[in-house]
């Protein structure tokens, strides 16, 4: 596997012998300094160029960076729509496990792409071109304080959204209930939870992306708590996920309107809880939910 050093080697090479690249930027977690290291971090390199075009025309200019096992190409898919613009990037898993992914900027973009993300660092600039950059910091990534709105808005969805669960599993709907736990009411869950580390921390830490870190941020039990609500493949499973779920997020809800002062829907909660239990209880053949 290559060290960083080599890994720097290539692209100050590549991007030194070519006169289309003007500056380089290196982003990410390897200029977070309260990132983790490790042999699976990316190389977030941005290449600032004159001109995109000949270098989209010709694919195979980016094998100089080493034997790859795949690549992704994002703004040349058909199944995902692009989302940066004018710019191209290049996501590549090398042969000896390092990994670069390589975005193309149009140089004219320089000002804009240099505000969008704390986390930059210059690593060249051939002719002075780019602004100057303060140092390396994640605190765009920090927990944000929630409005009374946003938290009440956390509570709603994440209640409202349990019911659908509920009736995909009464229904033996399990790919419709598994989506809807996991893609609706379990953010809020982690959104409420990264709420409770804000207050915890003062609103000066991240816990990184898709909450990689909120482990370290956990006490063991809280962890275990929030493990308890990853379903297995089974109807009893998810039920008990669903309920593991609606505990830690009235505890961890109430704990965050107390500290903020805002109000939980005790009478929300209450209503969904008690429904929850009902469909549960309801015999397959049902055709009331509640008796006349």
């Amino acid at each position: 596997m290559r060290t960083e050093k080599e890994m720097m080697a290539v692209i100050f090479d590549v991007a030194n012998k070519d006169e289309r690249i003007r500056a380089v930027t290196l982003e990410g977690s390897r200029t977070n300094p309260n990132a983790p290291k490790d042999m699976f971090q990316d190389y977030d390199i941005s290449f600032l160029v004159t001109e995109m075009d000949s270098f989209i025309r010709n694919p195979d200019w980016i094998d100089v960076f080493g034997e790859r096992i795949i690549m992704q190409t994002p703004e040349a898919m058909a199944m995902f729509p692009p989302d940066l613009g004018r710019r191209f990037s290049y996501m590549m898993q090398f042969t000896d496990g390092t990994r670069i992914d390589l975005t193309l900027i149009p140089l004219d973009e320089r000002m804009e792409y240099c505000k969008e993300d704390k986390l930059l660092i210059v690593l060249l600039d051939k002719d002075g071109c780019l602004p100057e950059i303060a140092p390396p910091t994640d605190e765009d990534y920090w927990v944000k304080r929630p409005s009374a709105e946003f938290f009440a808005d956390c509570c709603n969805e994440f209640w409202w959204v349990s019911t659908y669960v509920a009736k995909g599993l009464w229904r033996r709907e399990l790919l419709f209930a598994q989506d809807h736990l996991n893609n609706y009411v379990r953010p809020m869950l982690l959104k409420m939870i990264e709420w409770q580390v804000g207050i915890q921390t003062d609103f000066s830490v991240s816990i990184g992306k898709n909450g990689k870190y909120l482990e370290k941020r956990l006490s063991a039990q809280s962890w275990q708590r929030l493990l308890s609500t990853y379903a297995d493949g089974s109807y009893d499973g998810m039920w008990r996920a669903l309920f593991a779920a609606g505990e830690l997020f009235r505890d961890t809800a109430k704990f965050v309107g107390e500290h903020l002062q805002y109000e939980y829907p005790e009478q929300d909660d209450r209503r969904v809880t008690e429904y929850l239990k009902l469909v549960q209880s309801l015999p397959s053949d049902a055709t009331r939910i509640y008796p006349s």
